[in-house]
């Protein structure tokens, strides 16, 4: 365990004047500014290795005529980083190293795919250029491919408007017990709203490469964030804040159609992949990104990532009624087609799918009317049922549903049929509430516990979510800051439900 005190320190510092073997002259130079700023991070674990990223950071001076000039004046030149693995934090074991060129075409990011690991184990890692060397991360190694794990837990968490309220929860889940982290979307924001701010953007809506990486760097330099980065790998996906407000493939509501807004998104896919711990881009633009796909961590877990995002039929294309719901795919054939060739596949005792949102149905209007929020599962009823066909017709073993975006927490009881309340219970899913973002009024989520009885929990607090798992049963645990607008606020595990293999369905503890 590495105490907090030691986990944020930078290892090393800014080494006087090294020159690391092998380094040509521009890239050991000696660095104006940190370059590590953003922190480290790792990512996607296989049983045999991970992925590694950082960030390098510059001054902002103009681009000097002389193409010679020192290092940190020249903001387009590529830089050599140097990556170290070790079975220790102090480095006096290490098992990998190596060199990877980071460009200013991908914003001076590093994506490093580390082989060669064992699996089920602990590492740290860390990266070198010029006169710096980066904090110190810890990652971990997913378990041998047939290995029946004794015990596996993560937290998942989304929904962080860096102006709403600071990163307490993260200072949390920094020093909890877990083996990954799974961030389901609104990473970050891209306008600002409300009142009670207690910091700020300081630019106004991003819709260039430029300014969505000046997004991303700002919210990436909290440093509870980043030591929640550096502690755990992690598994991301995006909802629409990564890009604007409710988008859905080539639309948005708020930015212009057609080619406009495909420019903005390509810019926006490319910043949110220069930030997180994804593998490396495998080529051409971004006008397209692939983020969903499975992950295995041995026998006893597999995770399914969906992009609910970029493939959608736009919500308000096509009118507002049942129709359209019926008609609109969620998930676009493309990665519906996948889901159900790889299903069928996943052998784990437990299955996790990971998407942004509330998949069971919210009525939204008290009484005998209905009105549903059509930007999520609910204007997409068609693509809803083709995703629990999917499951049922894999034969998917304890099927698990996470999601976020709703700023508020919820366990719910997933039907086969909604409008039948004694419909068969076919999996179980819980929603974490946001990590800062502003929570909906009481009043909506009290209508919709009473229009909703599949939905057993409905909660306005903020924080994260924990789930447990063993080869018998879990628990998956709500943990809730008392203050968001505190930086140090408490925490407690205010919400925990017991999980039962073969048992689908909400048991509060």
């Amino acid at each position: 365990m590495i105490d907090r005190n030691r986990r944020n320190l930078i290892a090393g510092g800014l080494a006087a004047a090294a020159v690391w073997p092998g380094m040509g002259r521009a890239r050991a130079a000696r660095f104006k500014a940190y370059p590590f700023s953003l922190g480290v991070a790792s990512g996607c674990p296989l049983p045999e290795g991970v992925i590694l990223w950082t960030r390098l950071t510059f001054p902002e001076p103009p681009p000097p005529a002389d193409p010679f000039a020192p290092l940190e004046v020249i903001q387009r030149a590529p830089v050599d980083v140097i990556w170290d693995v070790a079975e220790d934090e102090h480095f006096t074991r290490p098992v990998r190293s190596g060199t990877v060129r980071a460009v200013q075409e991908f914003g001076h990011s590093v994506h490093v795919p580390v082989a060669g690991l064992r699996p089920g184990r602990w590492y740290f890692y860390r990266f070198r250029a010029g006169d710096a060397v980066s904090p110190v991360g810890r990652t971990r190694t997913a378990p041998a491919q047939e290995t029946m794990a004794d015990r596996l837990r993560f937290a998942f968490a989304s929904c962080q408007q860096y102006e709403q309220g600071y990163y307490a929860a993260y200072q949390h889940m920094a020093d909890a017990d877990l083996d990954l982290v799974v961030h389901l979307g609104d990473y970050i924001y891209e306008r600002s709203w409300g009142g009670n701010l207690v910091r700020h953007h300081g630019s106004g809506w991003p819709a260039r490469l430029d300014e969505y990486r000046a997004r991303h760097a700002l919210y990436r330099s909290d440093p509870n964030l980043q030591a929640t980065h550096a502690r755990f790998p992690w598994l991301v996906i995006w909802d629409d804040h990564e890009v604007i407000n409710n988008y859905g493939d080539d639309n948005a509501p708020d930015a212009p159609a057609g080619e406009r807004f495909l420019e903005q998104r390509r810019a926006a896919y490319q910043a949110w992949y220069e930030h997180m711990p994804v593998p490396p881009h495998g080529g051409g633009d971004f006008s397209e990104f692939r983020i969903y796909g499975q992950h295995g961590f041995g026998r006893l877990l597999g995770i399914t990532l969906l992009d609910v995002r970029q493939y959608r039929t736009p919500a308000m294309v096509g009118g507002q009624g049942a129709a359209q719901a019926d008609a609109n795919s969620m998930l676009g054939a493309e990665q519906e087609r996948w889901l159900e060739e790889t299903l069928p596949g996943a052998r784990a005792r437990w299955n996790v799918i990971a998407q942004p949102t509330l998949l069971s149905e919210r009525d939204l209007e008290q009484g005998e009317g209905r009105r549903y929020s059509l930007d999520g599962w609910d204007g997409y009823r068609a693509s809803r049922r083709h995703l629990l066909d999917s499951i049922e017709a894999a034969r998917l073993e304890n099927p698990l549903i996470i999601g976020g975006d709703l700023h508020a927490y919820f366990a719910a009881d997933v039907k086969r049929d909604f409008a039948q309340p004694k419909s068969e219970t076919v999996a179980t899913e819980f929603v974490t509430g946001a990590i800062s973002s502003n929570a909906p009024g009481q009043k909506s989520l009290d209508v919709a516990l009473a229009e909703n009885p599949h939905l057993k929990l409905a909660s306005r607090e903020h924080g994260y979510a924990t789930m447990t798992l063993t080869p018998d049963g879990g628990q998956c645990d709500f943990v809730t800051i008392e203050d968001r607008k505190d930086p140090a606020s408490p925490a407690s595990t205010t919400y925990s439900f017991a999980l039962t293999s073969g048992q689908p369905g909400v048991n509060r503890i």
